[in-house]
């Protein structure tokens, strides 16, 4: 597969998806010059420390001036914002995308901004960890992991393909999606787990009668994997609660239904039924080992602890 190369790529936003796309198309020579732009003096300053860009300015109009590809990595509520800063400044056939986990509301809130003159095309590599800013990215963070897209009716052929080619030369596999499907298979698979997480974390630090150092002296047992999830940017989550609230609530609506069913199993001693349940979610696990987005190794794949001394 032959690499798209650009002259110039403007990142607007250098979070972990932003920080990692500069170690990527850095790495894999996807761009003759990169030019870097935050709202954040500290931030900016941090990536130029860490090299991350050829450019670098708190002006999001400068940026894109000269960009053939234009990549919005900021919180989704912020998406409108930006599109408002740097429409005047793109030049003609520029692309732009987003890496939102929310679509429906991203192009709601960017399209109505952007010339018509540029190519819009929506998008969201699903990869991620629970850190955040210009020092928690990584060159392989999007290796074997789903890029989903969501062109609009219309949009350049050759424009969508470049920028499919483009995320598979930074290790994304690709998918194209409606906006509205992807809203709602991102709630069940994304955003519900995160706030159930979020959830149960809260629910153990108001419990009195439990202590903090009881909740972290014990925390190798699953409540330290639903903390990952609860550690994750509290920004991005309200904006993604408040920006895909529909698709959310009607699978907070499924959930709550599912838990009441498990309440009474376990309230009655239904034996049969807890063990058809879990049964039938250890295959769902099976399934995404095989599906290559997970290993098949102890403890999640991490490295043993070090024995306390």
């Amino acid at each position: 597969m032959s690499k798209p190369h650009f002259n110039t790529i403007a990142l607007i936003g250098i979070g972990l998806i932003g920080s990692s796309l500069a170690r990527v198309i850095k790495r894999e020579g996807l761009a003759d010059h990169v030019i870097i732009s935050t709202r954040s003096e500290s931030t900016l300053a941090r990536a130029k420390e860490l090299g991350l860009g050829d450019a670098y300015t708190l002006d999001s109009g400068e940026a894109v001036k000269n960009a053939d590809l234009v990549v919005v990595s900021v919180p989704v509520g912020s998406s409108g914002a930006v599109a408002k800063q740097i429409a005047g400044f793109l030049k003609p056939g520029a692309i732009v995308t987003d890496v939102g986990s929310t679509k429906s509301s991203v192009i709601a809130q960017m399209q109505p901004e952007l010339p018509a003159n540029v190519h819009f095309i929506p998008g969201h590599p699903l990869a991620g960890t629970e850190y955040s800013g210009p020092d928690a990215g990584f060159a392989d963070l999007f290796i074997n992991r789903w890029c989903i897209l969501t062109p609009l009716e219309g949009t350049d052929a050759t424009a969508i393909e470049r920028l499919k080619t483009f995320w598979e030369a930074c290790g994304s596999r690709l998918d194209t999606m409606d906006p509205a499907h992807h809203d709602r298979v991102l709630a069940i698979v994304s955003h519900l787990p995160h706030l159930i997480a979020y959830n149960i974390v809260g629910t153990a630090s108001d419990l009195e009668e439990v202590t903090n150092s009881e909740v972290i002296k014990y925390s190798a047992s699953g409540f330290r994997d639903f903390t990952r999830l609860a550690a994750s940017d509290p920004t991005m989550w309200r904006d993604v609660c408040l920006h895909n609230k529909d698709a959310i609530l009607e699978m907070l609506a499924r959930f709550s239904e599912d838990l009441a069913s498990l309440q009474r199993s376990v309230r009655w001693g239904d034996g049969d039924a807890l063990f058809d349940l879990f049964t039938r979610t250890r295959a769902v696990r099976r399934g995404i080992i095989d599906a290559g987005q997970e290993i098949d190794a102890p403890d999640f794949g991490r490295q043993k602890a070090t024995p306390p001394s």
